[in-house]
């Protein structure tokens, strides 16, 4: 497990999906899967080439009609035996998802944090009195990832609260410039569309 990997580990927790099940055509279906906005095209290259250095195959893109939603997909047996050997858990995710225990250390949770925010989180620009305000939101659904993903968060010393939103789901948000320039010098983002949204309140926009 490297860096790539625990982000690439963060990104299938976020927007991703392992699925094997029962196949008509096939005797058993695998597929691997992240669900990306079609706007986010740098992002989308970005997670393409993740998926061709880390596993060794080409990734299909296919675009879903009528939607701004693009997937990123690779239907091999083998890809599927990888993934679940490092330690993440196969579809459905509520209940199951799981941070392999090789990434809840400091050198490689900041990194599954990268991509689990760049997937599954968003830079809220709030209006308070007048005056912007920042904060850094993610939703995490009920699972053991749910309290592994907090516990990275205390590794950081970031200061946060969780809110819960319904059937064990919960909202975990950070507020005010500090904690949005401490994500970006510590933790970072390889979406271009968080990174551009926190840099207009910090000195590097």
């Amino acid at each position: 497990m490297d860096e790539k990997w625990a982000e690439f580990v963060g990104i299938l927790l976020g927007d991703g999906s392992i699925a094997v099940r029962p196949s008509k055509k096939y005797s058993t279906f695998y597929c691997v899967k992240v669900t990306l906005d079609s706007r986010e095209v740098a992002y989308r290259k970005y997670v393409a080439a993740l998926f061709y250095e880390l596993l060794g195959v080409k990734p299909k893109i296919q675009k879903r009609p009528g939607q701004n939603a693009v997937d990123i997909v690779i239907y091999q047996k083998g890809v599927v035996e990888i993934l679940l050997k490092i330690g993440l858990k196969r579809a459905p995710k509520w209940k199951r998802a799981v941070v392999p225990l090789t990434c809840m250390n400091k050198e490689l949770g900041k990194y599954v944090l990268r991509g689990y925010f760049d997937t599954d989180g968003s830079v809220v620009i709030a209006n308070n009195n007048g005056t912007r305000y920042p904060r850094l939101e993610m939703k995490i659904s009920p699972s053991p990832m749910q309290k592994q993903l907090l516990q990275l968060l205390n590794l950081y010393e970031f200061h946060y609260g969780v809110y819960d939103i319904g059937r064990g789901k919960v909202r975990v948000q950070m507020n005010g410039k500090k904690a949005v320039e401490k994500w970006y010098n510590l933790i970072g983002f390889s979406n271009e569309k968080h990174r551009l949204k926190a840099e207009s309140f910090l000195d590097t926009g």
